[in-house]
């Protein structure tokens, strides 16, 4: 007999064995999360290798990419182990390529061609993940939401450098459009990220407590925290 979740249900899931016991449709929205967030972070790490390191114009900006790809795998490691807590192995990701892989962004997250674009990813773009980490970072499901809160720290230093590349390019006509450009093309993306505002699946995430906010939500959470950074740099919002 399969018993769902009440509307009105708070919910706790503290352990894998309590994870393996809840419904399917708790589960099955948990799992798909965790998945997307482990592959967005092994994903991560090969964009700054294999995308960030090349366009870098010195050797401290290629020692930044590597030290932030090194972090991006050790997220993915943290997710591939919660995972594999219910039962989930992700190592099949790790033998794919950028392109092999079933993103949940569009491939022009992968295939930045300047500078200033790695810039935008960086500072905008990751803005992206760390709206959701930071709501994993209240999941229900209490073992994921506490290896979500050692990423945190780490992601802030990423955005972090994403902004000294930005505003070190603002300081000119020709770094400010080149940063409009980066921007531009990379916003369609950006909100892609988020999914349908009409998911289900988004809004049965809130209900079981695994998210704090739906698609949309997040996404305006999102636009109302990088909207005061476009403007300091002198660009305009993409429409």
């Amino acid at each position: 007999m399969s018993i769902s979740i009440l509307d009105d249900e708070a919910v706790v899931v503290r352990t894998p064995e309590e994870f393996l016991a809840m419904p399917e449709e708790y589960r099955e929205i948990a799992i798909r999360g965790m998945i997307v967030n482990t592959e967005g972070e092994l994903s991560g790490g090969d964009d700054y290798i294999q995308v960030f390191l090349p366009l870098a114009p010195n050797a401290e900006e290629r020692q930044v990419c590597a030290e932030r790809a090194v972090e991006e795998y050790d997220h993915y490691k943290i997710g591939k182990a919660v995972l594999a807590g219910v039962g989930v192995d992700t190592s099949y990701m790790e033998t794919q390529t950028l392109a092999e892989r079933n993103l949940f962004a569009a491939q022009e997250f992968h295939t930045c061609t300047t500078w200033a674009e790695r810039g935008i990813f960086s500072y905008i773009g990751e803005e992206t993940a760390m709206v959701m980490i930071s709501e994993f970072a209240q999941s229900s499901y209490k073992p994921w939401a506490d290896a979500v809160r050692t990423i945190i720290q780490d992601e802030k230093v990423h955005i972090a450098h994403g902004a000294r590349v930005c505003r070190g390019l603002a300081q000119t006509a020709d770094g400010r459009e080149e940063l409009q450009q980066a921007l531009d093309r990379l916003w369609p993306t950006f909100i892609r990220i988020f999914g349908s505002p009409r998911s289900e699946r988004s809004r049965q995430a809130v209900r079981f407590g695994l998210r704090q906010t739906t698609n949309g939500q997040a996404c305006d959470v999102w636009r109302a925290k990088v909207t005061p950074r476009i403007a300091n740099l002198g660009l305009r919002l993409p429409e």
